[in-house]
């Protein structure tokens, strides 16, 4: 029979159908062409294509906006908000407004048109969450902002408009309304079990077993008990921390491993669908808070339709105990091969 299942965090309710239920094998996301890189602003030698940048990291005898970097930040041409001027608002009877103050910025992830996030040397990947929480730390310094959206849209159905490998920031002048709920629901829990709500996921997870995917010495990714989408894995660090920027060299290390790990087996399970991979974060001031900070990662394989949009329900085909264990084969055979090369 079908189940309803409720976040504990959010609080809302999914459907798990499981009289349609599926192996995450049996999507098949849509043939995507390939557009080449002749035309493509973020490879190397096109530097003059985007604005200046903010952050590179690039060898020692190159200027900056030009080629010889390995990983780039800069702002979005077609920026979300501008970072010029000061915050205002207004009320006007029932509505307000804000003016559009904030940061848009791109983080190109290498140079390589086609080496994907999960298939750059270690050493890379860990380059690219340095400058994810170089720009989180040096943004937090300008009090205009209350809120830093870190994004990775892969696909076009899920927002890519270029192929580059690359991730976004969107700094905002307010906290988001689901930010605001999310912590509200945090200090609710806090107040009647005096622990935090993300810590203990973390220890109900790791004894049941049976949705975890991966995890190391700092992190833990498993497919979350409400799943809303099929695949659907939170990440989280093991260690209790509100906000990304306190993340340290040694963290950055364990989360780039296993984020590169389960968006490999990702691409595997599913023929690399679409996805996208977000950060929750505490607001910036409120740094001192509750929250715990993770990374949720929402694999495209379903439309949201009516029923979704006008219910904030949704309908998951895929229960997370079967996605869990199509993700953990995928890594039992490709240990499997790795063990047969080695005997040959």
């Amino acid at each position: 029979m079908p189940e309803l299942r409720q976040d504990p965090v959010s609080q809302r309710w999914v459907i798990i159908a499981t009289e349609r239920a599926k192996r995450p094998s049996d999507f098949k996301p849509p043939h995507k062409e390939k557009n080449g890189n002749a035309n493509c602003p973020f490879c190397p030698g096109h530097e003059k294509e985007t604005p200046p940048e903010v952050l590179a990291f690039r060898a020692a005898s190159t200027e900056p906006d030009t080629p010889g970097w390995q990983v780039r930040v800069v702002p979005n041409k077609y920026a979300a908000l501008t970072a010029s001027g000061e915050v205002g608002r207004e009320s006007k009877g029932i509505y307000q407004t804000m003016t559009g103050t904030g940061v848009h910025e791109v983080i190109i992830e290498g140079p390589d048109h086609d080496t994907f996030f999960s298939a750059l040397a270690p050493e890379h990947a860990v380059q690219v969450l340095k400058a994810w929480r170089q720009r989180y730390l040096q943004l937090k310094r300008d009090k205009r902002l209350q809120y830093i959206q870190l994004f990775k849209n892969h696909g076009p159905t899920a927002g890519a408009s270029l192929e580059h490998p690359h991730s976004q920031l969107i700094a905002t002048p307010l906290v988001p309304a689901a930010v605001n709920r999310e912590m509200a629901r945090l200090k609710a829990y806090w107040q009647e079990k005096e622990s935090c709500l993300f810590c203990d996921l973390i220890e109900a997870e790791l004894e049941t077993g049976a949705r975890v995917v991966a995890f190391n010495k700092e992190f833990l990714a498993f497919c979350p008990f409400a799943s809303r989408f099929p695949m659907e894995m939170w990440i989280m660090p093991r260690r209790h921390q509100a906000s990304f920027g306190a993340c340290e060299d040694e963290q950055l290390e364990q989360l780039a491993a296993i984020l590169q790990d389960v968006l490999d087996r990702l691409e595997k399970a599913a023929n690399d669908p679409p996805f996208n991979l977000v950060l929750h974060t505490a607001p910036l001031r409120q740094e001192d808070s509750i929250y715990h900070w993770h990374f949720e990662l929402l694999p495209r394989l379903t439309i949201v339709a009516g029923f979704e949009w006008g219910t904030d329900m949704y309908i998951n085909p895929t229960p997370p105990e079967i996605a869990a264990q199509s993700l953990n084969e995928i890594k039992l055979d490709q240990e499997s091969q790795a063990e047969a090369n080695r005997r040959v």
